[in-house]
Formats: C-alpha cells, structure tokens, sequence
C-alpha cells in the first residue's frame, strides 16, 4: 500500500486533503500534525490497518492515528483538520459492535495517554476522569469506597469511558441503572472548530442568554438547542420508543424530559423543569457532535448482596411469556438463552458441566437476579419469585414473602437457586457462554452483528420473537436469542456468509424487515450498541422525516462541515450510509496466504478459518489490574494495539487479503514487529472468546520465513537448546564459569543478541537421568504398584534443575507408583516449536511418539514436570502429527502436579502436619492455563498443609527464548513488572512457580535472592 501521493501543496505551505479519496499526502499530514502538537501521530500502513476494524462486520481505512497526551493536543489537532477539511474520529477501546469507530478519518486513541481518574469523590459521590480511561479500572478505584460506575456492558473490562458516553451504553443490570447518560454530570468537550466549552447543567434561561445566532460555534449550539425544545418537544414525545433501552439517534428524549421535567420513557424521573444538561446529548452522539477530553460522572453503591435463580422452560416462547410477570418482582437483571446455545454449550469443555445440571426437557433458561441487603434477604426475593412463577418448586423452608403475585399462567419447569458467590458465577458462567460459541466458527458463515439488539416492550417479546423467527426462516438462516430478556434487548445475531451477494441481500433484507417488525411494535432498532453503519439508514424510517430532519439540522449546529466521524447516526443525503458497504469480508474479499501450512489446522476453512477468526471484540486488551487472565501481556505492557492479539490478528489478515503490499506476512518487518513480540504464551487459546491461536499462527509463519529466508544464528541455538544443555553438562562446571568471565556476556550480546543482563541457566554435572539411574532406578515394583508412569526427563529438569526430578520420584513413590525415566528419549521439540522450526519439531515429535506410545499402550501414563513440555505433548503434538499413536500420548500425558491431582493420589500419601507452616503465593503457567490445567499444583499444594494464594497472573514475560533476546528483554521486564506487582500484593510467604522461565523471571523481582521452588519439591518438602 502506498503511501505517497501527488497532491500539491496549498499556498501556505501546507497540503490540501481530499478525505474522500486516496490521494493524500500523508506524511505531510503526519509531520505537520507531529511538529504542531507533538504528540504521537502516525501514518504508516500498519498502524492505519490496525485502527481500521472494531467489534463489528466493518473494516475501514483510517487516514492517520493519532495518541493524544492532552486537551490542547485534541484541540490542535481539530483546529488543523478542521482548516483542511479532513474528519476525526474519536475512539476508546474499538469494542464498538455497530462499526462506529471506523471511518476515513485522522484517529484519537485516547486509551494510550489520556486514561487517568483525575478525581474520586467518595463524599459526592462522582469521579473525574479522561476519556481513555477503561471502566473495569474506574471500578477497581472505586471499590474501597464501595462505589461503581453503574452501567456494566459486557467489555466493560476493556471500554473505555469516552466509548461508553459516547454509545451511551448500559448493561445487563439496565433494569436498575438505566444508561450512561443518567451518569453524565459535567463533559470538557472540543468542539469541530478547536474551542473548548464545558457542557452541563443549566437552567433553560441560560440557555437562551448563550443563545446567539449570528455568534460562534457554541452559540449556535445553544440556538439549536432552544429551538428544539420550543418548537419539537411535543414531536419528541410523542415518537421515542417508550424504552428504557433506546441509544437509537440523538439523545433529544431526555433533553426534552429534563427541560420539561418529565418522566422519561421507561420510568426514570428528572426532577424539576426548567433544567437541562446538555453534557447529556452527547451520551450516544457516538463522537458526531463533539469530543469528550474529560467527564465528571455520578457513581452508584455497590449492591451488598446478590442472589440468582434460573428458571428453566421447555422452549424460547414460554420464556419470554415470563418475562413481564418476572418483572413486578422488581429484579435487577433477567437475562435469557435459547436451545441453540445451550446445545452447543454442552459440547464444550468449559460450559458442558454447567449446562448438566439443567433438568431433563430445558431449551431455554432465564437467569434472574436480585440485589440484597443480606443473604436472607436474597432468599426471600427468590422466594416470593417463585411462589408466583414456580409454586411446585418452591423449597421448602424458605421464608414468606410480600412479592406481588401474578395472575399469568406458570411456564417453567423447575428452577436452581444461587446465593453464595461462586455458585451464582456458575449460572451467570452459562449465561455468558453465548458470545464466546457464536465467535468460534471458522466458516465462511459468521454470526453477523447488525440487527443483534433491537429494544422491544417486554410484554411484545412473545410476538416479537415468533416473527423475528419467521422474518429469519423467510431469508433461509437461523439465529439464536440470548442476553437481556428483561429490557427487551434481545441478541440475534443471524448466520450470513457476507463473502456472497446472497449473502449482501440477506443482510439489507432481514434488517429491513426487522425494523418495520420493531417500528410496529413500539420497539427501537438499537437498544445498547448504538447506530453506526449498521443502523444509521434504519432511523429515518424509525423516526420519521421532521426528526430525521432534525437530527440533521443537529449535526449541522455542532459540525457545520460534517467532520466528526461523519455518517453515524445520521448522514447527509448525498453521502448515505449503507450497512452493506465498508464490510470487512464482501464478494470482492479475496485471501492467499501465500503458502502451504505446515500444521495440522482441525477448523473450518484450515488457516485461513483461524486467520479471519478474530472479530475484535478487544478482549486481549484487558488491564491486568482488572480482568486477570493471561492475554495479553504483550499489550498490558506496552499498551500498542500491534501486541495484542486483535492488532496482531488484523494485521495478519490484512497481509493475507491484499491490503497490505504482496508477502507482506513474510517480510523481515512483519515477522520482526508483528509476529515477532507474541510470545506465544496461549492465553489466546483460552482468554479470547473466539479461541484465536495466536502462538499457532505466528509458528507457521515463523517457519514459511525460515524457508524463505533462512534463520538467525541465535534462532538455531535456541532451537537446539537440549543438544546445548547437554554439552553444558558435561563440560560443568566450566561451562557456568566461561558466561562469567569479563566481557563475555558483551560478547555475546553484541554477536549473537542474547540480552547481556539475563543470568544464563546452570548446568548440573550430574543429570537427573544420571542419579535415578545411580539410585538403582524405580524403589516401587511395577507389580506392586498402583499404577505405572513415565517420568519424562525434559531439557530443564534433566540437565538444570535435577531437584524437581527428584522431588517427583519421591512423591510419586510415596503414592505408590512405579515410575521409570528413559534413557533414549529427548527433548520434546517444544524450542524448535516455539521458534517456527516445524520440521525439526515434527520429527522430534515423531521419534518421541513412537517410543511412548508402547509404553502407553501397555497402561503407563507420562508424567512431565516443565509445564510447557507437558502441553506440547497434550496439544502441540496434534498440531504437528495426524497420528492416532500421538492422540494416545496426549491423552495419557499429565503433569506431575495433574497427575496426582486427577487420580487423588495424594490422598495415599502421608504428610508431615508441621512442615507446610509457612503460606504460597502460587503463579501458574501461562501454558498450563491456556489448557485449563493450572489449577492442579494448588489443590495438591492445599492437601499437602500449605495455605496458597493462587494469582491470576498472566505470562512472566520470559517466554523461554523470549526474554533473552536483546531485542525483547526491556518488554520481558515490563510483563514482569506486572507480575511483580500481583506478588507484592498477595499476602503469602513465599513465591512458587512450575515453570523454567517463570522461575528465571521471578529471580529479577526486587528484593529476592532465590529462584523459588517447584510446587511439587514443596509437595516432597511435605512428606512425613
């Protein structure tokens, strides 16, 4: 993609842009933007590709991005785009589902830098903060105070505040919240011309005193503003849905409400008339009127206590006949699945155990919560729900209640209950399984989001759901129904192949019938994710010409060119907006991954099935601080949207599909700065709701540029580590001295790229094959014994670290099982794997297959005590061999710390009760985690005395290879500054890690001395 132009430049030195087309000069753009404000302004290929998609169907083209630092950086930034004519477009977190923060324009990533919480007030109950600022760390803040941010959207972990006034979000817990904009106290905003103006509360008589039609921008803001309310009001009222749930068009009901002192549509009061606040309008204008740099908003108290029930039906009609009954018990969130999701929840390994406990007959559930002021108080509203819904089932004991009771007929056919934490986690666990199922497929065929949550009176949700389902079989497709049942914002995302024409016209015609079915019933086609291009066309037919007229006429006061994210919620008549245009896969979408993949690809589409998985929700973006989990560490150190998994993901597809130059995926600038910094930690594998694999990816495309290109030096060394080790061995311990000798580390930096400052690992001149050798080999007999394993002596154990070796055959022995380690096996392959050497790694692989699998097959499971070497037995061999002798393997391979948690074995074993005082905090391996293992070692830590505090931590940032390449180790230090940070604040004694490189890492951390132990040495350290 080029990124010249011959555009000539203006009289004044400077470039004139036409943002309609291509021909754009843009590191003239760039240069000036950079020397004018000096804030990071970008506009290379990578970086505008990156910032082309969001969460939803759409991808378009940025002209440049820019890293805001300050108001005055916006504000010049507006000014010099304003004077030439070219649009901006605020975004936040690119969670947006509706395709409203992609567009042809220069790009404010507030998350980079204007991200702070300014200010919390406890006592006032309100918080300050700028626009970047993500709200599950608004809340962390807020949590000693025992306050929140009220509206909850799903990414709240990864939205950010700007995003959220800006779409005017809310949440599952609408029914007591309602929207952002109830939260909207007071907006600094720049305004299309560069001013800066605050928006908030004031009389209608301030208003008219500001008004001034022949003044600036912000008098002709307040002119428009008058003129609506004096002369539209009537018209307002009598065409917004009556919803709690409206983010459709202009925020003009409430403006009205305020001025009139009205109650708004869904039953929220607004107090005396006479009083606007107009920070308010800007809640879902989706950045069309102006930019928010900084928000004071009104904080709620965190409930006391919660309590859930699910309440099961033979189908998704009688489900939804019960929602207006459930309502009267006044809940605080009713949220609905269907039979197509709970189907395929059950054949999944995360969500299957959960949906077993669903009686026999159950297609469609509703989950209702209530908040409390105390555990009795949650059993009484569940109990007074169910004797109105469930009188059969009602448990006995339970107390009486006052809770209306309704007249409408009983439909479920039983219900659970769940009051403690964890148990009501396990039913909201199935509730949140939709999303996740549906962004797995790998087919052509995606579960679109364009119509996904149209807001419907609750008591038309029967009628509304048999003719959506009759709208969708008329277009031959299916959806499922699932999420807010108690707003009526039902989710529906139909199946549509966009890459088709058919698939073009099943997209226009379903939306078009489905807003007529909701204009019919008093419905509105956006009830939480807001217009952009997928449903701006839709707001004339539901509002009608004098608003649609209105709502232009709106634009034109705030944004007399048209410039801020032109083309959302409303659009000029000349520039329409058109949900079929700007799609991310359409007919003319082409893909050539430009080779032949080395690995096993079991998914729909193979590679390229996983390439174009990625929907960008921004998942991989979470903070640490508040979401936990593995992915992404690359990102939640750098905060650059190219090392998270989504940028790395687009970034991928763009190169397979042509918008980036030819082999572009192969080039030493992809491989190095895209590919390069995942680290292959997993966490994708199990963190990303689509299951993106990442690490996987980037394998085959580390091997095709080897094939191409040749490898580093350094590539080799690391690929070839057990054959290193080895001769490390033998030559201790001169081979730990020669690393330490004057400048040898320099040397070896400078030469070769391995990071002068990481302590190298030490050899042992005695392996751990030597001493279960020199000890006379297994002290168990096989006949004797319970069960039989092999102890895999992988690279790290066997050649550096001995003692976990040993500290295995101890504990394994204690359970009485015969263990033996072999002489002829080597390493796992598990180096060659990590650094893109496939065909060394599926020979490896192979040679290590057919040696255990006799062994297996004679009733021998394989232990191995380096987590990542266990998982590249349990899932990285599949990858690479299409063997059933490697599925065998895979099955009967465990961990040390899994095996003896599986099978109990320690439950036979005898523990010291004095020898286990001291407390853990236990880190586990990203590995491990990605295959939802880690928990194993924490359970067998417990029984063996120990009192352990498990961290949901993500990867150490060493990665193996990873944090001893010069290049990378100043990112490997900063993913394990976040790791430091989690230890620090958890209150255990002593830090324990499984894994090699988690261990090198935490040697780093400040104030520590030691490499901290294994879990299984501690486990032996136990033993009587």
């Amino acid at each position: 993609m080029s990124l010249e132009s011959s555009a000539d430049p203006a009289a004044d030195g400077r470039a004139n842009y036409d943002y309609r087309s291509d021909e754009v000069d843009r590191p003239a753009l760039v240069d000036d933007l950079e020397r004018l404000v000096g804030c990071d302004v970008r506009g290379d290929s990578y970086s505008r590709e990156l910032y082309a998609t969001d969460a939803s169907p759409y991808e378009v083209t940025p002209i440049a991005v820019a890293f805001p630092e300050s108001t005055a950086d916006v504000v010049g930034i507006v000014e010099y785009c304003a004077e030439r004519e070219i649009p901006v477009l605020p975004r936040g977190g690119g969670t947006s589902l509706a395709g409203q923060t992609v567009n042809r324009a220069v790009v404010l990533d507030f998350t980079r830098h204007m991200n702070d919480i300014l200010e919390i007030d406890p006592d006032g109950r309100t918080a300050t903060v700028q626009p970047g600022t993500i709200l599950g760390t608004l809340n962390e803040a807020l949590a000693p105070h025992d306050l929140k941010f009220a509206p909850d959207p799903a990414w709240g972990d990864k939205s950010a505040i700007g995003g959220a006034i800006g779409n005017n979000s809310t949440g599952s817990h609408s029914l007591k919240y309602g929207k952002t904009d109830a939260y909207i106290e007071e907006c600094e905003a720049v305004l299309a011309d560069g001013t800066v103006t605050t928006f908030g509360e004031v009389t209608l008589e301030e208003v008219a005193d500001r008004v001034d039609p022949e003044g600036g921008l912000e008098e002709r803001i307040y002119a428009e503003v008058e003129r609506i309310i004096e002369d539209e009001a009537d018209l307002i009222e009598e065409t917004y849905p009556d919803l709690k749930r409206n983010v459709s068009g202009y925020n003009l009901d409430r403006l009205v409400a305020e001025a009139r002192g009205s109650t708004l549509p869904g039953g929220e009061e607004t107090g005396e008339p006479g009083t606007v606040n107009l920070a308010r309008l800007l809640a879902g204008s989706e950045g069309t009127l102006a930019i928010v740099t900084e928000a004071t908003v009104s904080l709620e108290s965190v409930p006391e206590t919660k309590a859930v029930t699910l309440l099961c039906y033979p189908d998704l009609h009688e489900a939804m006949r019960d929602v207006e009954p459930i309502l009267a018990h006044d809940p605080a969130a009713i949220e609905v699945l269907d039979d197509v999701l709970i189907d395929l929840a059950r054949d999944t390994a995360e969500f299957g155990p959960v949906t077993e406990m669903l009686p026999e007959g159950t297609n469609a559930v509703l989950l209702v919560e209530f908040y409390a002021e105390d555990a009795d108080h949650g059993e009484e509203l569940v109990a007074g729900l169910l004797a109105d819904r469930l009188p059969s089932a009602t448990p006995a004991g339970k107390p009486a209640s006052d809770a209306p009771r309704s007249d409408a007929e009983t439909l479920a056919l039983e219900a659970l209950e769940a009051y403690e934490k964890e148990e009501r986690a396990q039913l909201w666990k199935l509730r949140k399984s939709g999303l996740p199922i549906l962004l797995s497929r790998t087919t052509d065929e995606k579960h679109i989001s364009f119509i996904e949550d149209t807001a419907i009176p609750p008591a038309e949700l029967p009628e509304f759901v048999e003719r959506f389902e009759a709208i969708l079989e008329e277009h031959d497709t299916y959806a499922s129904f699932y999420a807010h049942a108690g707003p009526g914002v039902l989710h529906v995302r139909p199946l549509v192949n966009t890459k088709t024409e058919l698939g073009l016209e099943q997209l226009h015609g379903i939306a078009d019938d489905v807003t007529d079915l909701v204009v019919e019933l008093g419905g509105s086609v956006s009830g939480e994710h807001g217009d952009g291009r997928a449903r701006t066309q839709w707001n004339h037919k539901l509002y009608g010409d004098e608003l649609w007229q209105t709502f232009q006429d709106l634009k034109t006061a705030f944004d007399p060119n048209w410039l801020l994210n032109p083309g959302q919620v409303v659009f000029r008549e000349d520039n329409p907006t058109d949900l079929r245009e700007h799609l991310r896969f359409d007919p003319d979408y082409e893909f050539e991954a430009g080779f032949e993949p080395a690995l096993e690809w079991d998914t729909d589409n193979g590679m390229q099935g996983m390439v174009e998985l990625c929907h960008g929700c921004g998942g991989c973006r979470g903070e640490q601080e508040t979401t936990g989990g593995v992915m992404c560490p690359t990102y939640r150190a750098s905060r650059e949207e190219i090392t998270a998994t989504r940028g790395r993901a687009n970034a991928l597809r763009q190169a397979m599909s042509g918008n980036l130059e030819p082999d572009e995926a192969v080039s030493d600038e992809f491989v190095e700065e895209v590919m390069g910094l995942c680290i292959g930690c997993k966490g994708c594998a199990i963190d990303c709701p689509s299951e993106v694999d990442m690490a996987k990816l980037k394998a085959e495309v580390t091997h095709e540029y080897h094939q191409r290109n040749g490898a580093t030096l350094r590539d080799r060394l690391f690929a070839n580590v057990a054959t290193l080790s080895k001769w490390g061995s033998q030559l201790a311990p001169l081979s730990n001295a020669l690393p330490k000798l004057p400048g040898a580390r320099s040397v070896l930096e400078s030469t070769v790229g391995i990071a002068s400052d990481r302590p190298l690992p030490t050899f042992r001149a005695t392996t751990f094959r030597n001493w279960f050798d020199q000890r006379g080999g297994a002290r168990v007999s096989e006949q004797a014994a319970d069960r039989s394993v092999v102890l895999y002596p992988d690279t790290y154990t066997n050649y550096s670290h001995p003692d976990a070796g040993k500290a295995a055959v101890r504990v394994l022995e204690a359970a009485n099982v015969h263990v033996t380690v072999p002489d002829e096996l080597g390493d796992t392959g598990r180096p060659a794997f990590s650094k893109g050497f496939l065909e060394k790694a599926r020979e490896t692989a192979r040679e290590n297959v057919s040696k255990l699998a006799p062994l297996v097959e004679e009733g021998r499971d394989v232990v191995v005590i380096e987590p990542s070497d266990a998982v590249m037995f349990q899932l990285d061999y599949l990858d690479l061999l299409s063997d059933e002798r490697a599925e065998r393997v895979a099955a009967a391979t465990y961990g040390v710390c899994e095996y003896v948690d599986s099978f109990r074995l320690d439950e036979e074993i005898a523990f010291d009760e004095n020898a286990a005082a001291e407390s853990l905090t236990y880190h586990g391996h990203c590995h491990q985690k990605a295959v939802a293992k880690d928990h194993h070692a924490v359970g067998v830590l417990r029984r063996a005395g120990y009192a352990v505090d498990p961290l949901d931590s993500g990867c150490c940032g060493m990665a193996g290879s990873f944090g001893y390449e010069a290049e990378h180790a100043s990112m490997s230090d900063g993913i394990g500054e976040i790791l430091y940070e989690q230890v620090d604040a958890s209150e255990g004694d002593r830090v324990v890690a499984p894994g090699a490189s988690c261990r090198t890492q935490l040697e780093h951390r400040p104030g520590t001395d030691e490499s901290p132990p294994t879990p299984i040495e501690l486990v032996a350290n136990a033993l009587e």
